[in-house]
């Protein structure tokens, strides 16, 4: 008996010096820190952002790692969606670029984690998806002439919009916008967005979009629960049959408004730094690993089925392109001008 106490002590020992996930995360953002700014020390403001960082990619290996074990053994990957199987270096070293440009994974559509098996290292690798808000903080970081207010709005079939161009009878662009039903406003004929800048008048910029415009930068993997429309329903792990979701379809054409709205605004090439590019390879690696995973997707079907922890919905499919701002947490209220900074 006091063989085993003793034993059970030492294991409890051993586990107590064992660092947690947690801790194991922090170690390697600090040293990351500390080799590309030159000294270990984080600040507070840092470490919440790495705490922020570790709770959301935490919460997003789990759920990934349940629909894993979910699926039958014929077309589940046979390696966990856990910490140990992560690529902990480029991780911590995407973390503190993503980290120094502000992206914030605790704020909502800023930046989302979504994990990918490197085939070549036999390891997930975490890549990191901008959401609205995050495209927002990057063009006024780095953007070469950033407006003064940025006006995004969708035009219903009972508004009345009228655009105003730049010509010899007017200096400036601008347009002029009534909602005249604010409570039954119709269908959605198509949005636009202006860029305001209050010294320079003459640099303001009017861009419309068509509905058509809008829909064509639905992505592909645009889930039903986000764009609505029909997908298949399932009853006791069978399919039987299709049913209709109304989805967020309001919010999504207003997000995509959004989007092309800041991706207007040009990068300063002078602004441009590692962090950045960090960024952009990341991107670069988003999109090659979206090819392979469709390659398996229409092959052979053998693939993990990753699905983005959304910030309000963790279980809804993935959308490509709005992979971290699916369901809004409020919706767009309607009427007035939305001054965005």
């Amino acid at each position: 008996m006091e063989a085993q106490n003793q034993q059970q002590a030492s294991t409890a020992e051993i586990a107590k010096k064992e660092p947690t996930q947690s801790e194991r995360f922090m170690a390697k953002v600090v040293s990351e820190f500390g080799s590309s700014v030159g000294e270990v020390a984080l600040t507070d403001f840092q470490k919440r952002l790495a705490q922020n960082y570790f709770i959301s990619i935490d919460g997003i290996l789990r759920s990934t790692e349940e629909k894993r074990i979910k699926k039958s053994e014929q077309y589940r990957d046979p390696l966990p969606v856990t910490w140990a199987n992560v690529n902990m270096e480029k991780l911590a070293r995407d973390v503190v670029a993503m980290a120094r440009i502000g992206f914030d994974p605790g704020q909502p559509n800023h930046i989302n984690p979504i994990p990918f098996k490197n085939n070549n290292t036999g390891k997930y690798d975490i890549t990191f998806i901008e959401g609205y808000r995050g495209l927002e903080l990057k063009a006024t970081k780095y953007g070469l002439d950033v407006p003064d207010h940025i006006i995004v709005e969708l035009v219903y079939s009972t508004d009345t919009f009228k655009p105003i161009k730049r010509d010899l009878n007017n200096k400036y662009e601008g347009y002029e916008f009534n909602i005249n039903n604010p409570f039954d406003r119709g269908t959605i004929v198509g949005g636009f967005y202006y860029h305001s800048y209050s010294n320079a008048p003459e640099k303001n910029k009017l861009v419309i979009m068509t509905i058509k415009d809008i829909e064509k930068r639905k992505p592909d993997h645009a889930s039903p629960e986000f764009w609505g429309g029909e997908k298949d329903k399932w009853e006791k792990g069978k399919k039987v049959g299709k049913e209709t979701v109304e989805g967020w379809y309001e919010q999504m054409c207003r997000k995509t408004v959004f989007r092309a709205a800041f991706s207007d605004i040009t990068i300063d090439s002078q602004k441009i730094d590692d962090d950045y590019l960090r960024l952009k390879q990341m991107e670069s690696e988003y999109d090659v690993a979206e090819v392979e995973r469709e390659i398996k997707e229409n092959g052979n079907k053998d693939i993990i089925d990753i699905t983005p922890r959304g910030e309000e919905d963790a279980s809804a499919g993935m959308a490509s392109e709005h992979a971290s701002d699916d369901v809004p947490t409020t919706a767009p209220q309607p009427g007035g001008d939305e001054v965005l900074f």
